[in-house]
């Protein structure tokens, strides 16, 4: 039985389960434990994830959240069966650098996505240059997304971005609700295109840079690629993998 940490987004349902379990299982920190179960939704599991990157500890998830695209199916019987039977899925994040308005140098990981958001009344105008070729001179919209396949079924397919299979050695850029060129509906780049974007007029409109979680504001220029030095390991129960998951997502109508 391999030592767990039992970890969750504190809600009442989910705080009773994970007492039962560490009853039964042992009780343990994230520090001290070989394998984290997370009991939650998909927040807790990025939280969790990128509280464990680095350290080679994989991640099982059991729903206690609202979508649980990322997690398993509550059980508290058979755990270890069930550890020692999931699939594994590696996952390796973006890594984000921006320049804010007083010259700061800023850095974060994603594992979703990185975005960039207005932040007043006034629509961005962004520059994207990838690989140090302008691709596009003047994006006129509420914000952009660089994606990760993990990152692709989330906000990036509510911005009608396109779903990349897991294992595509790919990253979808996708515009948030573009005004000019208005048709523009993002591209698909090599997972190891590097991708840079230029705030315009950014006094006057105001842009902010997301990864995940961690917010920049006001930013000038923000560069993302894929960070390989990082990687992140999702536990799924056969049948259920994240691949599986991912594949059924692009025949829903």
């Amino acid at each position: 039985m391999p030592i767990i940490s039992f970890v969750t987004n504190e809600t009442s349902a989910a705080d009773k389960a994970a007492a039962a379990l560490r009853e039964r299982y042992g009780k343990a920190s994230v520090a001290e434990a070989e394998i984290v179960v997370a009991l939650g939704g998909d927040g807790l599991m990025l939280q969790t994830l990128h509280q464990v990157m680095g350290t080679g500890k994989p991640v099982y998830g059991m729903n206690f959240g609202s979508v649980g695209f990322m997690m398993n199916n509550f059980g508290e019987d058979g755990l270890d069966e069930r550890i020692r039977a999931a699939q594994r899925t590696e996952i390796y994040p973006l890594s984000m650098t921006a320049i804010d308005a007083a010259g700061q140098r800023c850095s974060a990981l994603a594992i979703n996505e990185v975005s960039l958001f207005r932040t007043t009344y006034q629509a961005a105008k962004l520059q994207i240059l990838v690989d140090g070729e302008v691709r596009l001179d003047e994006l006129i919209c509420d914000g952009a997304l660089l994606a990760t396949p993990a990152g692709s079924t989330a906000y990036n397919l509510s911005a009608h971005g396109p779903i990349l299979p897991i294992e595509a050695h790919l990253l979808a850029l996708t515009p948030i609700s573009p005004f000019r060129p208005r048709r523009w509906r993002g591209a698909i780049l090599s997972n190891r295109a590097e991708v840079k974007f230029i705030t315009r007029e950014a006094e006057k409109r105001p842009v902010s840079a997301v990864a995940d979680n961690v917010e920049f504001k006001n930013v000038r220029e923000v560069t993302v690629r894929e960070d390989r030095t990082h990687a992140v390991t999702l536990l799924f129960d056969p049948g259920t993998s994240l691949e599986e998951r991912v594949l059924v997502e692009q025949f829903r109508y």
